[in-house]
């Protein structure tokens, strides 16, 4: 490499998207360089903490183009880039068995069919934080060792900070490494950071005033620099108000073996959440990730207690990988338990005539099939209500969790940067969380962080190859 300035291609961000767009531009023949701000081979990053599971909205990615665009648009209720969906649909496939080659190697890690390409090892089924020297993590070993084999350069201790634009089209980004100014020339740039979930003043600006009462449930390396960057270049953004997060432990503020599991979703689902009154505050029936968003929004996002019974709590409590019954009180979290509702209103602090009132209501309308006539009104996306009646009840204080933002960057098919007329910004892309337009939307639905980053990581480098 003769001028150690100049790339063909430069990535911000060492994540599964900044890497794979890397490596698979090294494999054509470019010169490729990562801009990671993380100091050593292991910095942290979302990418590293990821389950490590392939889908697409939640079916195997080997499935026909055809059933995987169907899936798209059904999670996401129709509301989604149908160009960036047809891009997940048609490669998800190829792009694991792209990974393969560069050393991933997957696993069946459940009976449910859409767990068959999963990272290997997979993490333990527990509470708690559980990544070093798993799949994940050891994937973005293999392809940090592809990179070098192919001359490729990973700049570690580097932060990116704006571009530079020449007749409007970026030919390079400038920034700093291990605190000394650095300006590299490149003829495409990859803003592969993942999104703004670390950012405190863009969440309150765009999701919610109280960042510091919802738990940052990533890494806390994604902080919005991309995005930033990508709007001082004109670039057009996309649904900025939704993120991809699940319900846990209120406790889970406080204590580190509560997070990133286990989840309540499934029980908050399948049962009712009131807030300090004791009254319903949310449409339960959309599911974990909207309770989440619905949540972080308000004034006071811990202000959520799940109630449910016996019945719930044996099932649906049960339901997940990593469920919270038995987790939740293993690893030290709060689960008010009582014979009736009145005593558990007095174990929660809650006012028992008004959640016996607002449970009484709730199962009346699901005894009767009048779900329509209840406030907020409850549906049946994630699946049909249940009755609250058997003892013994429980009693959850939950928080809200943000793992990545669902909106972002606008791209095309090809992740070229767009602007707001929809034309493309020559020599400027983005990859993976920091991207919008997939996922999210009025049904809040759910793609898949690992397949999006990996399908348009390899996307960018084929088009600017081509």
């Amino acid at each position: 490499m003769n001028d150690p300035t100049h790339f063909d291609l430069v990535t911000i961000g060492g994540g599964f998207a900044g890497l794979c767009a890397a490596v698979r531009g090294a494999e054509f023949g470019l010169l490729t360089a990562v801009l990671e701000a993380g100091t050593d081979e292991s910095y942290l990053c979302s990418s590293r903490w990821a389950g490590g599971i392939f889908h697409v909205s939640y079916h195997d990615v080997k499935l026909n183009p055809d059933e995987l665009l169907a899936a798209i648009n059904r999670q996401t209720g129709g509301q989604t880039d149908q160009e960036l969906a047809a891009a997940i649909a048609t490669d998800a496939g190829r792009t694991v068995d792209w990974l393969a080659r560069q050393g991933a190697v997957f696993t069946q890690a459940s009976p449910i069919g859409w767990h068959r390409f999963t990272l290997a090892p997979p993490r333990a089924s527990v509470a708690g934080q559980d990544w070093q020297g798993r799949g994940p993590d050891r994937l973005l070993g293999e392809l940090q060792r592809r990179l070098e084999e192919r001359q490729g350069r990973l700049l570690f201790g580097t932060r990116a900070e704006s571009l530079r634009l020449e007749h409007g089209r970026v030919t390079g980004v400038r920034g700093h490494q291990n605190g000394k100014a650095l300006e590299l020339s490149t003829g495409a740039v990859v803003i592969a950071d993942g999104g703004f979930p670390g950012n405190a003043e863009l969440f309150r600006k765009y999701i919610g005033p109280r960042p510091d009462r919802v738990l940052m449930r990533h890494a806390g390396t994604a902080i919005g620099d991309g995005l930033k960057m990508a709007m001082d270049a004109g670039a057009a953004v996309v649904g900025l108000d939704r993120f991809y997060g699940h319900l846990l432990s209120r406790d889970a503020l406080e204590n580190r073996g509560l997070w990133p599991y286990p989840q309540i979703d499934a029980v908050a689902t399948a049962a009712i959440v009131v807030d300090q009154r004791g009254c319903r505050i949310l449409d339960e029936g959309l599911g974990g990730i909207s309770i989440t968003n619905d949540l972080a929004g308000l004034d006071d996002p811990l202000c959520g207690t799940v109630i449910c019974d016996a019945p719930i709590w044996e099932t649906a409590g049960k339901a997940a990988q990593i469920p919270p019954n038995p987790q939740l009180l293993a690893a030290g979290g709060t689960l008010h338990q009582a014979d009736t509702i009145e005593a558990l209103a007095e174990a929660a602090d809650l006012p028992p005539q008004s959640l016996a009132s607002t449970i009484l209501e709730y199962n009346d309308a699901v005894r009767f099939n009048r779900l329509v006539t209840l406030l907020p009104e409850r549906s049946i996306r994630s699946g049909a209500p249940r009755r609250i009646e058997t003892p013994p009840f429980f009693a959850i204080p939950i928080c809200a969790s943000i793992t990545n933002t669902f909106g972002g960057i606008a791209i095309d098919g090809h992740g070229r940067i767009k602007r707001p007329d929809g034309s493309a910004i020559a020599g400027l892309y983005a990859a993976g969380g920091t991207t919008g337009g997939l996922e999210g939307g009025g049904a809040l639905g759910y793609v898949g962080g690992l397949i999006k980053a990996c399908v348009f990581g390899l996307r960018v480098a084929e088009h600017v190859a081509g």
